[in-house]
């Protein structure tokens, strides 16, 4: 068929004619197998006689063998007509297309032997015995007769030289080391093997399982594990390194780093497991090693079931929709195909951008833009009572410590009064799931922004006791990636050559990527009652100015030569390390990997008092009336001395 081009408000007619276009090239393609097929299924009952009885095949001939020759011929083109064979695309089979042969021959041997044994009965079928055999060894020979040619192809299938004029010399590929021989490796390899667009040749792999070393992979040889990387460097020429291993701990990275750096060649990486849920990994994807890869951790194992239990059909609002949490947030969330995305925020280009981005990616869902402050009771109720939402996550917020220990008026009404508004409202409109996004610095708190995050937890725990619904928080540690997170800040510092500025030489941190964080969110979601804090289990606290080290080497420079490191002293709010549980609480694990629950250690008769509702309603009135000073000497200011006594 020829492409027709067609005018189309919506382009619906052009894109059907370029689909009949290839549907139509594609069965004008396969026309040579259907003839293949005829000519070899014709053949294959007189060769299974033949060897059934160990005679020539001009000796077999016969009626009957003629008359199953072409029931069992007819089955056939049917059965792989129906089944798609003349639809694929043959010159890139792999095993399943070999399964896709083997069933469409053991369905079209079942309905010929049915035929058969039919006609028998009615005594259709001419005199004269068929070895029961046959239709046995026709099966076998019809999957040779059939996979053979194409899968012949397949394996003829070479990259094509590109085209280059006389002038260009071709590009040189590099020696490529692989890092990790198992189904991310293999795939970049193949890919490296036959990618005329790759300038990458695959000289080995390195492994530390014992069991692939000396093993071939592709014609690659496994060549030792990683602590070889220095002597195969030298031995094989190695020019750059390439770990393909997107599940790895960041541990095993750094390390990995260091032998490279020691061996004086380039390193590369795939991303992370969060980066690839596509399940494909290509060369393309192969990028220069940053800091989240040095931090990686072993993955939350998430239960995809249990989280599309709750969002799938749901009506899902997320607040502060538009920033680096709750835009993640969003992306994650159509996943799971809820039957409405109500993405509410405050800036309106952050929200113009996600959902833009949401609505290119086509998921189906049908997604709300809202334009609302959350400190605004009056326009949330407007937006509950319209849309409903089943599930609630409450992501916005003032998070930055410094600038709110100068606007404690608006992190008061922001953090507090915005929360109460969101869990409030949620009540009044029956809204069955509820998660606020805390932080680590809402425990034991020193500063303007955790003690506000700290009155933001005990409203939604006492929200879950009230209506016994499953209202729950979740603590964060510092998101590397998001906004005003410190990596983009000290990648500023070294591209305009420092000093990389380090509040204090032992100042730590805890540190968390956003899928990690999202993760966090949708499992606790899943898991929690009413009133619960959920915890990443995020390992040990990283020193800042290991993490500001790691940044600058990264970047191909030397501390101390290229970038100096300087430290200012820590700043208004700031603590020397954090903590995720105070001394009232203790970790208890849950079912799911790296998910711990906030518990609390103390009788219930020996806990301190619900906060009373009229004191979070003093806070909302002073901040609004400006009165910082009264802030701080308020209930505020009492959790701040408690903190810095801790």
């Amino acid at each position: 068929m020829e492409q027709v081009n067609v005018l189309h408000p919506k382009g619906k007619q052009a894109i059907w004619l370029k689909r009949m276009d290839l549907k139509s090239k594609l069965k004008w393609r396969n026309r040579y197998f259907f003839l293949l097929d005829i000519l070899l299924l014709s053949l294959t009952p007189f060769l299974a006689m033949a060897l059934r009885l160990s005679e020539p095949v001009w000796v077999v001939m016969s009626l009957p063998l003629a008359i199953f020759t072409a029931i069992s011929l007819s089955v056939k083109l049917t059965v792989f007509y129906v089944l798609g064979l003349y639809r694929r695309y043959w010159r890139y089979a792999d095993i399943s297309e070999l399964f896709l042969i083997v069933r469409a021959v053991i369905l079209a041997t079942a309905i010929a032997i049915f035929i058969l044994f039919g006609m028998k009965a009615t005594s259709l079928f001419p005199e004269g015995n068929l070895p029961r055999s046959l239709p046995f060894i026709d099966a076998m020979l019809t999957v040779m007769a059939v996979g053979l040619p194409r899968f012949g192809l397949s394996s003829l299938r070479r990259p094509a030289p590109a085209s280059r004029s006389l002038s260009t010399p071709p590009k040189p590929k590099s020696r490529v080391l692989i890092v990790g021989a198992g189904d991310a490796g293999q795939t970049i390899v193949r890919e490296m093997l036959t990618s005329r667009y790759v300038h990458m040749t695959p000289v080995g792999f390195v492994d530390d399982d014992p069991q692939k070393q000396g093993m071939f992979i592709h014609r690659v040889q496994v060549l030792g594990t990683r602590q070889d990387i220095p002597e195969l460097v030298v031995k094989h020429s190695i020019e750059e390194v390439v770990i393909a291993m997107a599940v790895v701990p960041g541990q095993v990275i750094r390390d990995t780093v260091k032998l490279c750096e020691a061996s004086g060649v380039p390193c590369k990486t795939l991303p992370g497991l969060f980066e690839l849920l596509n399940g494909e990994v290509e060369v393309k994807q192969i990028r220069d090693i940053n800091i989240e890869d040095l931090l990686r951790r072993e993955s939350i194992q998430i239960d995809d079931q249990e989280v599309a239990e709750i969002i799938q059909g749901a009506r899902v609002l997320v607040t502060g929709a538009g920033g680096s949490i709750g835009s993640e947030l969003c992306r994650q969330i159509i996943r799971y195909r809820p039957s409405r995305l109500i993405m509410l925020g405050h800036g309106e280009n952050s929200l113009f951008n996600i959902s833009n981005e949401l609505k290119r990616a086509g998921s189906g869902v049908s997604l709300d833009v809202v334009v609302a402050d959350v400190r605004d009771r009056a326009r949330l109720e407007t937006v509950f009572r319209r849309y409903r939402p089943n599930f609630v996550i409450h992501a916005a917020a003032h998070k930055h410590v410094p600038m709110m220990e100068d606007n404690i008026e608006d992190a008061v009404t922001t953090n507090v009064m915005g929360t109460q508004n969101v869990v409030s409202v949620a009540e009044a409109y029956d809204v069955e799931r509820l998660v606020y996004i805390s932080t680590d610095k809402a425990v034991d708190p020193v500063n303007v922004m955790g003690a506000t995050k700290r009155f933001g937890e005990t409203i939604v725990k006492q929200a879950g006791s009230r209506t016994g619904r499953p209202y729950l928080s979740v603590r964060f540690g510092n998101v590397l990636g998001s906004r005003g997170s410190v990596v983009p800040f000290f990648q500023r510092q070294i591209m305009q050559g420092g000093p990389v500025t380090v509040t204090h030489p032992e100042v730590t941190r805890y540190f968390m990527t956003i899928p990690e964080a999202v993760q966090l969110v949708l499992q606790a979601a899943a898991l929690g009652t009413n009133g619960q804090v959920f915890v990443l289990n995020m390992g040990n606290p990283i020193r800042i100015v290991d993490l500001a080290t790691d940044l600058i080497e990264l970047s191909g420079l030397k501390v101390g030569e290229d970038i100096e490191v300087a430290f200012t002293g820590l700043r208004p709010g700031e603590k020397l390390h954090e903590r995720l549980f105070n001394d009232e609480e203790h970790p208890v694990p849950t079912k799911h990997n790296k998910i711990l629950v906030a518990e609390s250690s103390l009788a219930i008769e020996d806990r301190p008092p619900s906060m009373p509702p009229q004191l979070v309603e003093e806070l909302i009135v002073l901040a609004r009336a400006g009165e910082e000073q009264a802030l701080r000497e308020r209930e505020l200011g009492r959790q701040l001395v408690a903190g810095s006594n801790q």
